[in-house]
């Protein structure tokens, strides 16, 4: 198939192209302003800018659609939330307005996040069913991008399908999210370059981690298989402590460290626990086949964690 993937010089995007070119798929890569001169084929706009959207969709025509392009950061997002709308709802407006009028046919994955849920009950899977309770300007556009892609799929007949992402690691994250800074910091330490101290916010949160590879593949199974107007999650299923991740990625790199609460590190509000049910996308084939650890190892990199 021919898949448009918006936000394809992301971390995600750049697992997703591998693994769909792998597949077969022809892929048309569209990057953000800061991507140009990473590839001289990609497509280069913002997301935010209606009228390149629209040119690049009616260049393109699509079979198929990808939808990676977003504000990612959900401590960021409290500082600009206007420009987190901006990109992460008015941004799906004008990609299913573009679609609508030169490729009404194309399968759209819009990729949200299970960060729409809010607070779940410890020991309480996130379904898909459960109610939107947002507490951050990025959760809250993501669940307006949602609704405007099931007005999409209901008033127009689009075939528009919704993955809701759990937090997933792997090589090429950027250092400013929870893992890769840990990571960051523990290559420090075991190349003597800083004292031995690991400095953190919320240990104690519970999160559902997957690897990146493991929900590429879902998510173009959802392109396949998917059903239109549906929304999925995209996780592990199990929930785990930040504070036990680090511990992992310390025994993983043979590492000694004082761990310090950095107060500057903490969010403006925080989840204490969201795990996802995985039941819908697990009765459509998906498994995962790498595991948390195999992630960690990718993050640390080759020179930590060869013990």
């Amino acid at each position: 198939m021919r898949v448009l993937v918006t936000g394809a010089d992301g971390f995600v995007g750049r697992h997703a192209c591998a693994a769909l070119r792998a597949a077969g798929d022809e892929v048309v890569e569209v990057h953000g302003p800061r991507g140009e001169g990473i590839s001289s084929t990609a497509l280069h706009f913002d997301i935010a800018d209606e009228a390149k959207v629209k040119a690049a969709v009616s260049e393109v025509k699509p079979d198929s659609v990808l939808h990676l392009a977003g504000f990612s950061s959900v401590a960021k997002s409290h500082q600009n939330p206007a420009r987190v709308f901006a990109v992460n709802t008015m941004g799906v407006v004008h990609l299913l307005t573009a679609l609508r009028e030169s490729a009404p046919k194309a399968r759209v994955l819009l990729v949200g996040s299970g960060e729409v849920y809010g607070p779940v009950a410890e020991g309480t899977l996130a379904k898909e069913g459960h109610p939107h309770v947002p507490l951050s300007p990025y959760a809250a556009s993501k669940s307006a991008g949602e609704l405007a892609g099931e007005q999409f799929f209901r008033s127009y007949g689009m075939e528009v399908i919704l993955a809701r992402p759990f937090n997933h690691l792997g090589a090429g994250q950027d250092p400013t999210f929870v893992v890769p800074s840990f990571a960051a910091q523990i290559r420090a330490i075991a190349l003597g370059t800083v004292d031995p101290i690991l400095r953190t916010g919320n240990l104690d949160a519970i999160r559902d981690f997957s690897h990146v590879k493991d929900v590429v593949d879902a998510y173009r199974l959802l392109l396949l298989k998917g059903e239109a107007g549906q929304a999925y999650n995209v996780g592990s299923g199990e929930g785990r402590t930040i504070r036990s991740l680090l511990e992992e990625m310390l025994q993983l790199s043979g590492v000694q460290a004082r761990i310090e609460l950095d107060p500057a590190r903490l969010r403006p509000s925080d989840i204490p626990s969201l795990v996802a049910d995985t039941g819908k996308l697990r009765a459509l084939g998906w498994a995962p086949r790498l595991t948390v650890a195999d992630a960690l190892r990718d993050v640390l990199g080759p020179r930590v964690g060869s013990n």
